[in-house]
């Protein structure tokens, strides 16, 4: 197994702790507001959740055949986040940072469970033109992807093959199984106001090396890696209706000429509609030259330009404090997910959220994860998780 074993021990993914201002998000969540005064707020928000967890690993070759049972975080790791915002004369100043933390000390790490920021940045917003933010957040290529996906706040898919049943972190989710993860990246990024439902999102991203894979050449970029989304949203026939488009583009060279120069391409794109306690999500990507788990290739595995795509069809129906949801996902990837290997991931899912109030949630998951090696079987797996835990919100 290449890098990327070590990449999802390493890097794990999260959800975009913005979603509350969307209105969008699959838990209730309220600011505890610190200090209210003379056009200044300062504010915390958090997120902790844990899980009972019971997978049954069925790999090639049967060395890996096992039932593991473990108690750790699901698809959301657990975060303290802290916003502030002020009213300058027409200028709204913003800032947040959020601090994210595994609960799982191991046998090899001890208590070094470590902080990951993936959040620190500043905004600034005028009604009139928009908002301007600089600093470190989720990228924009798969953004609402990921923030729309009805498993958000539940556990999700844990390829053994990707060191996620014994890993210390957090599940995968639909990542890698329906679309890539928008890795946090310092980034300087442009949003207009919203106009009749419709929001333009366009930023200049760190690039990241693709291709360093010479003695004697270095990975270079003129160029920073693009990213936009087109959000739209709307009523219809009594639905209200959420749509988005979103993509990437860079160019990676190399001072070795006998290395290729690889052009990393994305397109992101879905729709959700809402009626009444309905909900049905459709969403999919397209991409070329793009680590099919991580936009910003974490773990620097050497890309090519080989294809990806996938797609993730999900559908929930709340009653009263319950909500019952169905999912489905699958990536179809060349070879950049295991370099060389081509490679099919699917999950299926089924999960019941009971609201106990407000800031409390019991969650209730069973998941399918399978991978279909393209060239060979040694790669094959199938996961079957059960998962039951609460999920706590301020």
């Amino acid at each position: 197994m290449h890098n990327n074993k070590n990449t999802c021990l390493r890097f794990l993914p999260a959800v975009i702790a913005g979603l509350s201002s969307l209105g969008l998000t699959p838990w209730a969540n309220a600011e505890i507001m610190l200090y209210d005064k003379d056009q200044t707020t300062f504010s915390t928000d958090g997120y902790i959740n844990a899980f009972y967890v019971n997978s049954d690993v069925d790999r090639a070759g049967e060395q890996y055949d096992r039932r593991q049972a473990r108690v750790k975080m699901g698809f959301l790791p657990n975060y303290l986040g802290f916003n502030m915002g002020k009213q300058v004369d027409d200028l709204k100043l913003g800032a947040r940072a959020s601090f994210w933390v595994t609960i799982n000390d191991s046998e090899t790490n001890g208590t070094d469970t470590a902080i990951d920021v993936r959040q620190f940045y500043g905004t600034v917003a005028n009604p009139e033109w928009g908002e301007v933010l600089i600093g470190k957040d989720f990228g924009l290529f798969a953004r609402s992807n990921i923030l729309l996906d009805e498993l958000l706040a539940g556990y999700g898919q844990v390829s053994d093959t990707l060191g996620l049943v014994d890993g210390g972190g957090v599940s995968f989710g639909n990542i890698g199984s329906g679309y890539p993860y928008p890795f946090p990246t310092s980034q300087i990024t442009y949003r207009t106001p919203v106009m009749d439902g419709l929001r333009v999102a366009v930023g200049i991203m760190d690039p990241v090396d693709t291709n360093d894979n010479s003695a004697t050449g270095k990975a270079y970029q003129e160029n920073p890696r693009t990213e936009s989304e087109i959000t739209y949203q709307f009523d219809l026939g009594g639905a209200k209706i959420y749509s988005w488009l979103n993509g990437s583009y860079q160019t990676s060279d190399n001072t070795d000429s006998t290395v290729e120069s690889v052009t990393s391409k994305g397109l992101g794109y879905g729709v959700q509609a809402k009626m009444g306690g309905l909900s049905l999500t459709g969403s999919g990507f397209q991409a070329k030259g793009i680590n099919p788990f991580f936009t910003n290739n974490a773990g620097e595995a050497t890309l090519r330009n080989v294809d990806s795509k996938g797609y993730l069809l999900q559908g929930s129906y709340k009653l009263g404090k319950n909500r019952l949801a169905l999912s489905y996902g699958k990536t179809d990837d060349d070879g950049n997910g295991v370099v060389g290997s081509g490679a099919d991931y699917e999950t299926r899912g089924i999960a019941l959220f009971h609201d106990i109030n407000d800031n409390l949630k019991l969650v209730a998951e069973y998941n399918q994860f399978e991978i279909d090696g393209h060239d060979t079987s040694a790669q094959n797996e199938d996961t079957d998780t059960f998962a039951v835990g609460a999920v706590l919100t301020w």
